[in-house]
């Protein structure tokens, strides 16, 4: 379809460089998806990489900083089509 933009497929190692890593070339790719000049896919395994490395990682006093709640607005933010 004309109207839809070129879509690329991020890997899980692209997806975490994104996110965490705003000066990197996978980050910019995430801004251009963003902008809607491109669209994104990403595996659904993939999301639960994420899932686990910000639970895991992103703590205060032990204690997870984001909740479920949180972590799914955040998966609905992204411009990724999961797959």
């Amino acid at each position: 379809m004309d109207w839809r933009p070129n879509g690329y497929k991020i890997s899980t190692q692209g997806l975490v460089k994104a996110i965490f890593d705003n000066n990197s070339d996978e980050a910019k790719v995430l801004l251009k998806a963003v902008a809607g000049e491109i669209e994104l896919f990403a595996d659904s395994k993939s999301w639960n990489a994420i899932l686990w490395l910000i639970m895991n990682t992103l703590k205060v006093e032990g204690k997870p900083v984001y909740s479920g709640q949180k972590l799914g607005a955040l998966k609905t933010c992204l411009p990724i089509v999961w797959r």
